[in-house]
């Protein structure tokens, strides 16, 4: 098992809550490829999306439901920062994960975390566990209770 998922899994044992991390048989590397593999609608897919701080250099994770999009304007204004892009280096740097399994727990440094509230509308959301293969579902109320996020509307 790789270290990625072992964070994962210790975040949510840590949490309180059961493991449900499960190795899919393709590819969770966007939301879409998720919500097939799994067989659910696109919007229970819980996707992390990562900022940098123009100004402090933090990484700012942003979990939004699978079928929306992050507005980087919104982002900002909920952050109180000037937001950019994060490559790939600074995501598996600040995370610990490579992007298409940028699971929302587990994280190797501190972030800001801001929640998409469309995912409370769901009973059951997925999210990637530290790996594009690697999956695991929670109620959203949990994830948000475990993430330590704000409900923000940052969608574009």
């Amino acid at each position: 098992m790789s270290k990625s998922v072992k964070r994962v899994r210790e975040a949510l044992i840590k949490a309180g809550l059961e493991d449900t991390i499960r190795e899919m048989s393709g590819p969770t590397r966007t939301a879409a490829d998720a919500a097939l593999e799994i067989g659910c609608e696109l919007d229970q897919i819980a996707k992390s999306i990562i900022f940098r701080s123009s100004e402090t250099g933090q990484a700012v994770l942003c979990v939004t439901a699978g079928g929306n999009m992050v507005d980087s304007e919104k982002a900002a204004a909920a952050a109180g920062e000037r937001l950019e892009r994060a490559d790939a280096a600074f995501v598996r740097e600040t995370t610990g994960f490579v992007i298409g399994g940028v699971a929302p727990i587990g994280h190797v440094s501190r972030s800001m975390v801001f929640f998409d509230p469309k995912l409370l509308e769901f009973t059951v959301v997925h999210a990637a566990a530290g790996t594009p293969r690697h999956i695991f579902s929670v109620s959203p109320t949990e994830l948000l209770r475990i993430t330590d996020a704000q409900p923000t509307d940052f969608i574009t």
